[in-house]
């Protein structure tokens, strides 16, 4: 079976689908089963929800309902979590994945719980299955700093989205012992530190240079589904430090804590700085090989089930609905003006 995966791949530094959906494409290609060109595919793995490429909306229908092709639809979000807005994105992309989708992939369990609390359907063909980096950058290979000297943190994001955390990463450069910690911050962000030492966004090799040379990772962010910072940063033998809130403990396991408030954040860390190495021995991350050969598993016993065929018949009423459903929530989307405008002409 040969997987096509319809994403628009970014080089350099991006957020974390874009680096963990080229890792996955690296695998594919490596075990053969990689078709770059949709059409000549057996299988669709469709990134939800196509931010700034919303022509992927017509090369969808068109694979399914001229190609008959298998659509696995890997579901983010909830954007309206993750926001505190916009909604209507996730209901749209439920009613995309009712539709189109023969297979669902939640990048975690808490994802799958959320997305059903604000109304998505039951999927009958659906698999939990976490991300994973680049193993030839993102490896443990020289990672373990001395620890003699300060304890070094860090925290690193592309987004300057303030949901990202950065009042927290504010409160900290005003707040945490510098005598005793070193703290840095990796990439974009809207604070400007009087004590936390920024460093501009950096490829992925750099990046993981960088990490290397720290202890603890924190991430403030207040919601991530499955944090490829945090992934990141245990591939590289780093424990972590995550918000009480989305993925984390179910990613991070023994391996990291949680913190609600700053005063606990401030505890957390003293905590793992005492009993370090245990947290260090804790990690236990499946490679970006094993990830992907989840996903092929998945997608090739779902195929089977299916007998190779789509089993979604696109009916004009279903077209219709999902056409009625747009003009409905396209009147209060935050997101852009035109981008509802857009999808419906897909479906007239």
């Amino acid at each position: 079976m040969k997987i096509s995966i319809l994403f628009k791949f970014i080089n350099g530094p991006w957020g974390g689908g874009n680096q963990f959906l080229k890792a996955l494409r690296n695998e594919f290609i490596k075990m053969g089963v990689y078709e770059e060109i949709p059409e000549k595919a057996d299988a669709i793995l469709f990134n939800s929800y196509p931010f700034g490429n919303l022509d992927y909306f017509q090369k969808i229908y068109d694979l399914k309902n001229k190609y008959g092709k298998l659509i696995f639809h890997r579901l983010d979000g909830p954007i309206f979590l993750a926001r505190g807005c916009d909604l209507e994105i996730d209901q749209i992309s439920f009613e995309f994945n009712n539709l189109f989708a023969d297979g669902t992939i939640f990048q975690s369990n808490w994802v799958k719980d959320e997305s059903e609390k604000l109304g998505m359907k039951n999927t009958e063909h659906y698999k939990v299955i976490i991300n994973a980096p680049d193993i030839s950058v993102f490896n443990t290979r020289n990672a373990l700093p001395s620890l003699e000297g300060k304890f070094k943190l860090i925290a690193s994001s592309w987004s300057t989205n303030a949901r990202k955390g950065f009042d927290i990463y504010q409160w900290l450069d005003e707040n945490l012992d510098f005598n005793n910690y070193e703290f840095t911050f990796v990439g974009n962000s809207p604070v400007k530190f009087k004590n936390i030492k920024h460093i501009k966004a950096v490829p992925s090799d750099k990046l993981a240079q960088i990490l290397k040379n720290q202890h603890l990772y924190i991430s403030a962010s207040k919601v991530e589904a499955c944090s490829n910072a945090i992934i990141e940063a245990l591939h590289l033998g780093l424990p972590c430090i995550g918000y009480n809130n989305g993925g984390n403990r179910e990613i991070m396991s023994n391996a990291g804590e949680l913190f609600n408030t700053n005063e606990e954040l401030l505890a957390q860390i003293q905590k793992i700085e005492n009993n370090y190495l245990s947290y260090v021995k804790a990690i236990n991350m499946p490679t970006v090989e094993e990830i992907a050969r989840s996903y092929y598993a998945f997608m090739k016993k779902t195929s089977d089930k299916l007998n190779k065929k789509s089993s979604i018949k696109l009916s004009s009423q279903k077209l219709k609905n999902f056409n009625m459903l747009l003009s409905e929530k396209g009147t209060t989307i935050n997101y852009e003006s035109n981008v509802f405008s857009r999808i419906k002409n897909i479906f007239k």
